[in-house]
């Protein structure tokens, strides 16, 4: 297992001193974090903007040697599967596999980002050691970029995305199919979120704050049918809030006779330990999808853990539905006991 960051007030700790600084008052931290030392990932921007010292890699190396640093680290740690959880950052599908191929041969860092250095680093590894899966909870497009797509199907590997769904989102779509299944016509739809975590003052920069909305509004149409007016995103950023994010939604809609209804709902969730439990169902499910052979990317996962699932082309379907096929899937590997 290995542990990886920029930030330099965590570089080359132990995760049980980086975990006690932060949540040491609030949980009890487990001792064997002890023996996991944060390493020196790839930094690329991600955290720039925001008050932390950040140093990547790719300050010392190149982008191919920084690549060529994990992968020896890798074939030593000899993982399965790679979870990228780095804080929201902005960055562009690339949907031809040569753009992605050229833009890292060439060190072209104006248009890469940390998550994209680190998949190509893994479908590499996966191609030359082991075929492993690669599990982005983050909106930069990777499950939705053709580019990734192809270069894990030739690598035997797996990309799992993108950014995972773990409070209004989901809930807000299991809420629209319950108003779709009833033939109720939605007015529009408004939702947002505040919090004081580091992702949420990453979000109070704009370019950040775009891939955010853009991962959480893509489940209107796919849902409803249409396109209903809708206001779905992260809006702000209060340092006191912390890690349980404020969370609001308003939906209006006709009912029978074009009466009109409304749905209000004001919520408190603990952001941070929401995401923790996905982490650990996509962990296992990765393995599970390694285990039967799948290669590219799994729908099935996606479209119950993600706010974008793909691969491109599929829809973002309610969580209700998303479960029972995902069970369904489960249940045809024979699987449900892995």
């Amino acid at each position: 297992m290995g542990v990886y960051d920029v930030d330099e007030s965590k570089v080359s700790r132990t995760v049980y001193e980086v975990a006690v600084k932060l949540v040491g008052d609030q949980l009890p931290v487990p001792f064997t974090l002890k023996d996991l030392t944060v390493r020196r990932g790839v930094h690329l921007g991600s955290l720039t903007g925001l008050p932390f010292k950040a140093k990547g890699l790719e300050e010392q190396y190149s982008l191919r040697e920084a690549i060529d640093v994990l992968l020896d680290e890798w074939k030593e740690l000899k993982p399965d599967v790679f979870i990228n959880v780095i804080t929201t950052e902005y960055g562009r599908a690339f949907n031809d596999i040569n753009a992605l191929y050229k833009a890292i041969e060439e060190d072209n860092r104006s248009i890469l980002t940390a998550s994209q250095v680190y998949a190509y680093a893994a479908a590499l590894y996966s191609k030359k050691v082991k075929p492993v899966a690669f599990v982005n909870v983050i909106p930069t497009p990777l499950a939705n970029d053709e580019a990734m797509i192809q270069l894990y199907r030739e690598c035997n590997g797996i990309v799992l995305g993108d950014d995972g769904a773990t409070g209004a989102t989901p809930l807000t779509a299991d809420l629209l199919e319950h108003l779709a299944e009833r033939d109720r016509k939605v007015k529009y739809v408004v939702q947002f979120n505040i919090g004081g975590n580091t992702d949420f003052l990453a979000l109070s920069l704009p370019e950040r704050n775009l891939m955010k909305e853009e991962t959480k509004s893509s489940i209107v149409k796919d849902i409803l049918g249409y396109d209903a007016p809708h206001f779905i995103k992260p809006t702000g950023y209060l340092e006191p809030i912390g890690d349980k994010k404020y969370v609001a939604m308003h939906i209006e809609y006709y009912t029978f006779n074009k009466m009109i209804d409304e749905i209000f709902i004001s919520a408190r969730i603990n952001d941070s330990p929401a995401l923790a439990g996905l982490l650990v169902d996509l962990a296992r499910l990765a393995k599970v999808a390694l285990d039967n052979g799948f290669k590219g990317t799994v729908y099935e996962i996606n479209a119950f853990y993600m706010k974008k699932p793909r691969p491109p082309g599929s829809k973002s379907i309610s969580k209700i539905i998303a479960y029972s096929n995902l069970l369904n899937w489960l249940k045809q590997l024979n699987a449900l006991e892995y």
